[in-house]
């Protein structure tokens, strides 16, 4: 395989093995007309085959999340539900959220994917890994479905985590444009995963004030950034350097996980803050610079929402290309947002309080 040329300027980063997880089920659930629909995968391989980065990643086959480690996640009660309501033709959980015959396979195969991914890790067959799944999961709460959302992907790829690998810290980092509530909900008694998520507020679904923190031993293991709209890449920046930075110092995270949305691109049409395609890069980039000086470079990022399908397939070519150690994102068709950004500074301040923050620097 050819060297990635790389700038006069820019050190080449060592090879990376990057896992990827995808199967062709994943298609399956699909309402035409619906935002989240079997498009958006299908933008994302052909984009990826484009692009050549398929052929550079190993394929990890996804398997059906195991029914035990589900319910350590989601009630049984829920799963079982769910289940029998897809055998039987399906419909709507609610005004957002639709079933169909296979969703239900098709969502137990997302979760064991991003499972899956955590074991070829944590098992060192990989330094990183990428999940290719739907439908999405952050917001499915332990009790049931919302939010496009039917089980949660990367709470189960955490829970794999701190089950088969006895894992004791693992960093959740939630970029999508909608507060990971389900992920909060599952994990947040728990000490053992911190959750932070950066999302437009106040907006869908209602939840991920500053003041939502954890309870009982996991208080302070959760973490929201609630961004008012027009927020873009220089807010984000110092949202990262400012509080994640200084949480995974203190948290010091033996795996990463990311739930890596893309709806926060300023021309997705479900909503309002303004990174571009480059903004997401320097996410992607800081991610990984934690992960490096944490925890050995291990992060797997889960696939969840973004609708507009040009920025969708580009984004995750780009933290497909980051995860392999690339030192520069691929084109950027749309360009950097037509709009000013606006400021994040009584958010900052904020969080760093309830969160003890303030003496950090």
């Amino acid at each position: 395989m050819p060297s990635t040329p790389q700038a006069d300027h820019e050190p080449a980063r060592p090879a990376r093995v990057t896992a990827c997880t995808y199967d062709p089920l994943f298609l399956a659930h699909n309402l035409p007309g619906h935002p989240e629909n079997r498009t958006r995968l299908e933008r994302i391989m052909a984009g990826l085959g484009d692009a050549r980065l398929l052929d550079r990643m190993t394929l990890v086959p996804p398997r059906s999340a195991d029914l035990r480690l589900l319910a350590r996640v989601h009630d049984a009660a829920y799963v079982k539900e769910l289940q029998t309501f897809a055998e039987q033709g399906g419909g709507h959980i609610d005004a957002d959220t639709y079933v169909g015959r296979r969703s239900f396979d098709a969502a137990r195969l997302a979760a064991g994917g991003a499972a899956e991914l955590v074991r070829a890790v944590l098992g060192g067959r990989a330094q990183n890994g990428i999940a290719l799944v739907r439908p999405p999961g952050h917001h499915a709460v332990r009790a049931g479905g919302m939010g496009f959302c039917l089980l949660n992907n990367v709470a189960v790829a955490a829970q794999a985590a701190l089950d088969e690998f006895g894992a004791q810290r693992v960093l959740i980092v939630d970029w999508d444009v909608h507060h990971g509530n389900g992920t909060q909900d599952i994990f947040y008694q728990s000490p053992q995963v911190l959750c932070f998520s950066t999302h437009q507020y106040p907006y869908y679904p209602g939840s991920g004030s500053v003041g939502e923190s954890g309870a009982g031993t996991g208080r302070g293991a959760t973490v929201n950034v609630p961004l008012p709209a027009g927020v873009g890449a220089d807010g984000f920046r110092r949202v990262y350097a400012d509080i994640l930075t200084p949480l995974a110092e203190r948290f010091q995270p033996e795996l990463i996980l990311i739930s890596a949305g893309f709806d926060a691109h300023w021309d997705d049409p479900l909503a309002g803050l303004r990174l571009s395609l480059s903004g997401f890069w320097e996410l992607a980039q800081t991610v990984l610079a934690l992960t490096d000086l944490w925890c050995s470079g291990k992060v797997i990022a889960v696939l969840e929402g973004g609708y507009n399908l040009t920025v969708l397939s580009h984004a995750v070519a780009d933290l497909c290309r980051a995860l392999l150690g690339e030192v520069a994102p691929g084109p950027d068709p749309l360009g950097p947002s037509p709009w000013p950004e606006r400021g994040v500074e009584d958010v900052i301040r904020a969080v760093r309080r309830v969160h003890g923050l303030e003496d950090a620097d």
